[in-house]
């Protein structure tokens, strides 16, 4: 992978993690674009860490609100602080679960999946159609809505199904605030993105043995700066209820890449 591909791809992760148009899919269409012929688990390496950059610039963001759930927690008693810590966990459960479960079938399909991402970005344009559709409340997260939250994370394990689509899509369809769903969703995948990393590193899998670390580092600094900006961007589309001009574009790349996948070499 070169500077600019790497440079290129970490950018496309760090707009799409948070616009709702699938961040794995865009990044599975960028590499077969690139004519990417690294190993799946090489490939994934590559999703893995500029997905750490997105998480970084989810922190950034969100430092207040990390801090004060940090704070109800080492205060040892219950406030809004702390249950909506428990519901992060509660929401983290579905994901760990698959995660944990299928790693090497979730593998498998980080390697340019043309069809199989066509068809996920279809799932998640109307997802994002059926929620700006959705009536606007000032309903909270409650504790089965995390839980139900949480399974749609753990489907957008899926290349192509847009994890932050999915999340508020699902969130804002439960009749959640939809401020409040994108503060959710965005905060509820940092702990799994870095347990993920943790968990790589304990199996040896980040030890480089197989990658030249510059486009990792390339990747990682344009994911990072390219999500700050996407992060904020998102959390005012959100409010103004304008998912639907991202559903159009879901099912649009959705059929172009089904068109690709299915045209005779």
């Amino acid at each position: 992978m070169s500077f600019w591909e790497a440079l290129i791809l970490g950018i496309i992760q760090g707009l799409t993690e948070f616009l709702p148009v699938s961040s794995s899919g865009h990044l599975e269409l960028g590499k077969a674009i690139f004519g990417d012929n690294s190993v799946p688990e090489e490939s994934l390496l590559f999703t893995v860490v500029v997905h750490a950059a997105t998480a970084l610039s989810t922190v950034v963001i969100f430092r207040k609100d990390i801090l004060q759930i940090l704070k109800g927690l080492l205060q040892f008693k219950r406030n809004e602080e702390s249950e909506f810590s428990v519901k992060i966990i509660i929401s983290m459960v579905p994901a760990a679960i698959i995660g944990i479960l299928f790693d090497e079938q979730i593998e498998s399909l980080f390697s340019r999946n043309i069809l199989l991402v066509g068809s996920m970005l279809i799932v998640t344009g109307l997802l994002l159609f059926l929620a700006d559709k959705a009536k606007n409340t000032s309903k909270d997260v409650s504790f089965l809505n995390a839980l139900i939250v949480g399974i749609a994370q753990a489907i957008a394990i899926l290349p192509g199904i847009s994890r932050s689509g999915a999340t508020i899509s699902t969130s804002v369809l439960l009749g959640i605030d939809r401020d409040k769903a994108a503060r959710f969703s965005f905060l509820m995948v940092v702990p799994l993105i870095l347990g993920k990393i943790a968990k790589d590193i304990l199996d040896g899998a980040l030890t480089g043995d197989f990658v030249n670390s510059m486009p990792l580092v390339v990747g990682f600094t344009g994911a990072f700066v390219a999500g700050l900006a996407a992060c904020k961007w998102m959390i005012s589309l959100v409010k103004n209820a304008q998912l639907r001009y991202f559903s159009y574009y879901c099912f649009a790349v959705g059929a172009i890449a089904i068109a690709v996948a299915i045209m005779p070499s």
